[in-house]
């Protein structure tokens, strides 16, 4: 450290300066008038160096004082006469204006040199605190970019994971419609065999077409289920109170899981309404409950917890599929072994199972997951191992009409038909279109048959008295969409019902069916046929245009 900058202190503090000036003066005063015999002449030149030091050591003003102090007590003792105060000859005055213009000069160098230093100084600590401050932005901004780049890496996880998802729902769509078509013909002759027996037959017989009717309705679940997960299953939204229902479901719940398992119902005040599918909220809500139950296999809780809440855009670039805004969430959490990453990153992928053999298919969350995302809201899992698994839903805040409801179904008899009810079945699978029409048959309908639309209107012109059309919606040439459309400009009391293994976009857009659409989707059983129709053929033909 350099001499000014250790002398600062003394700088700013005058109480010690202006005495240390008078003190190098008075001790070279002193130790002049001990050398005074071996000294002579020039007097002042003695003084100059207590001049320096005390302007080195305060500034200009213990300087002066040094120099007045000076030149006083030369023109006293040193120079003769001892008792004149002023010069008494050209040559002391030529003396002591020398003095002085030297100790002038001394002292302006001092305060140059001085102000000089603390320019230096104040430009040494802003340089200092600039390159502190430049740290710290550096610090914090490269602190952002790895938080960025972290941000960034789960976004394009997210992306892939998406991409993923969407490669393997686009596999899924595309064999969706033959298979459903195959599971149709199966199912429903099932049903027609089962419905014309007997009862005198072997009853081995029964049990093998009740386990054959059995089986290929799990098919059918099965092909529903990938179908959810690509997010091109129908879908009739309502408006939900979603707090009615998980009250709703409470009971179900508690038998479904077991007295082992103790549910708790968090409710939030003032929940929002959502828009979403009922049913399918239902069964995503007891899949989840299921999945929570067989994650504690000792017993455990439950707690199914609602709230509203609000994604931002910070979570939003974290998730690029999620869009930013109000939510209604739906909060499941059990107290069971917990997931892993690896196996929470896998647990929406189709057939990927943590179950054993024949307790699981690997399809319950990736149906929940393509319910979720085609009703436009998000889902995400928290777990840890041994404490247990939080899964959230997240479906839009509706803003209109909170006028939710929840629909009440029960078990109803198969409703049977009447020969003056005529339905024209289109469909251009025939052994679809046989098993079919032998159904409507067998449920006491008058049947007429096309392999196609241009077939369907050539038929209509012939019996302009068919009651409904159940037609497929993929066929060559003309759609089913495209026929209705013929039908209800030149025959507008005609129902139309939709059928299909793979929905496509005639009738289904942002996997919302359209309005006033009817939609029975392959493959249906007896039952299920049995009351859509009934239901259409019961409403008069002045309430609704295609669906009436």
């Amino acid at each position: 450290m350099d001499l000014l900058s250790a002398t600062d202190w003394l700088r700013h503090r005058p109480g010690y300066t202006y005495p240390l000036a008078v003190a190098f003066v008075g001790l070279t005063f002193l130790l002049r008038l001990a050398a005074s015999d071996y000294l002579s002449g020039f007097p002042f030149l003695s003084f100059l160096p207590a001049i320096l030091l005390a302007s080195f050591m305060g500034g200009a003003g213990p300087g002066l004082v040094a120099a007045m102090l000076a030149g006083f007590l030369v023109q006293q003792f040193f120079v003769e006469p001892h008792d004149a105060f002023w010069p008494v000859s050209a040559g002391q005055w030529i003396g002591l204006a020398t003095f002085l213009i030297n100790a002038a000069i001394i002292i302006g160098l001092m305060e140059t040199i001085i102000v000089a230093h603390g320019r230096q100084s104040r430009l040494r600590s802003e340089l200092n605190s600039f390159n502190a401050r430049l740290e710290e932005t550096v610090v914090q901004r490269t602190a952002e970019l790895r938080h960025e780049m972290e941000e960034n890496a789960a976004a394009q996880a997210q992306v892939r994971q998406l991409q993923k998802m969407e490669t393997i729902g686009q596999l899924t769509g595309g064999v969706a419609h033959d298979f459903n078509n195959m599971l149709a013909i199966i199912i429903g002759n099932l049903d027609l065999a089962q419905r014309r027996m007997t009862g005198h037959e072997d009853p081995r017989l029964l049990n093998s077409l009740q386990n054959a009717r059995d089986g290929a309705q799990r098919a059918a679940v099965l092909t529903a289920r990938l179908l959810a997960f690509s997010r091109q299953q129908p879908l009739a939204p309502e408006v939900i109170d979603v707090n009615k229902l998980v009250g709703g479901m409470s009971e179900l719940l508690r038998r479904t899981l077991g007295e082992h398992i103790r549910i708790e119902t968090v409710l939030a005040g003032g929940l929002w309404p959502t828009f979403a599918d009922l049913s399918q909220l239902e069964n995503a809500m007891l899949n989840l409950a299921v999945n929570a139950r067989d994650a504690m296999p000792g017993g455990g809780h439950l707690t199914i917890e609602t709230a509203n809440t609000e994604l931002d855009e910070r979570y939003s670039r974290m998730h690029s599929e999620v869009e930013a805004g109000q939510y209604v969430m739906i909060s499941i959490t059990d107290t069971g072994i917990g997931m892993s990453t690896d196996v929470i990153d896998r647990a929406f992928d189709p057939f990927y199972t943590t179950k054993g053999p024949g307790k699981g298919t690997g399809l319950g969350l990736s149906q929940v997951y393509g319910y979720i995302k085609q009703s436009g809201g998000h889902i995400k899992i928290y777990s840890e191992i041994d404490r247990g698994t939080t899964v959230k839903i997240y479906l839009p805040r509706h803003v209109g009409k909170a006028d939710a409801r929840l629909a009440a179904a029960g078990a109803q008899p198969i409703p049977q038909g009447s020969v003056n009810d005529t339905i024209l079945v289109v469909e251009d699978d025939e052994h679809v279109r046989t098993m079919t029409a032998e159904s409507l048959h067998e449920l006491g309908y008058s049947v007429l048959q096309a392999a196609s639309g241009v077939e369907a209107l050539l038929l209509l012109e012939e019996n302009p008295d068919v009651d409904l059309i159940f037609t497929d919606i993929v066929m060559p040439q003309m759609s089913g969409r495209q026929l209705a459309d013929a039908v209800q400009e030149k025959w507008p009391a005609i129902r139309i019902l939709y059928t299909t293994g793979y929905t496509r976009n005639a009738i289904v857009h942002n996997g919302v069916l359209d309005h006033g659409v009817s939609l029975l989707a392959k493959p249906f059983s007896l039952e299920q046929l049995a009351h859509k129709i009934r239901e259409l053929l019961n409403v008069p033909v002045s309430a609704g245009d295609e669906a009436t």
